[in-house]
């Protein structure tokens, strides 16, 4: 529907604790899927990052995230939450849309289990293993509760500007085949 605004870093809205869905079938919850998509598509396109997008980041305090992996359909969820997290922890690189100047490396659990709803209201468990998308629905989850990457960085000594990123790190991150675009 519409290419949006992304709030950047020190936006206090960020930080805020987006409220549930009621009905994830509401018009207006398709229409933000849309815009979030739509967002998402523009900065990929121009960028050549973005994996998933949180309606906080567009302004709207609501827990719904949109994933777009490689080779798979799009994927929006409505009222994620992590319902288990393994004790075995990772370190990896993140960035974010809300700062993309900025990459660092952040703990995250490797693998976790979630509960979300689809566009339809139906409820569905997945367990994401180690990869890619355990850390991104991690990402995108602490987004909706007023988190961010900053917030999780291991050692300052890791945060490096994208350039420096692409130069040293990407190639070894999953931000390496979007980022070659």
């Amino acid at each position: 529907m519409a290419i949006r605004k992304i709030l950047q870093l020190g936006d206090p809205a960020l930080r805020v604790l987006a409220k549930p869905v009621n009905d994830p079938t509401a018009p207006e919850i398709r229409a933000l899927v849309e815009d979030l998509a739509d967002t998402l598509a523009h900065w990929r396109k121009t960028t050549g990052y973005g994996r998933g997008i949180a309606a906080p980041q567009l302004g709207a305090s609501l827990r719904v995230i949109f994933l777009r992996l490689p080779g798979k359909a799009p994927w929006p969820l409505v009222n994620p939450t992590i319902t288990e997290r393994s004790a075995e922890k990772i370190v990896v690189w993140d960035a974010c849309l809300s700062f993309l100047s900025i990459f660092m490396q952040v703990q995250r659990h490797r693998e976790i289990n979630m509960r979300y709803q689809d566009l339809s209201g139906e409820w569905h468990e997945i367990r994401a293993g180690e990869g890619n998308l355990s850390e991104l629905l991690q990402h995108e989850i602490d987004h909706l509760d007023g988190i961010l990457a900053v917030d999780r960085i291991t050692d300052m000594k890791t945060m490096c500007t994208r350039e420096e990123f692409e130069k040293r790190y990407c190639a070894a991150s999953p931000y390496a085949i979007e980022s070659a675009k």
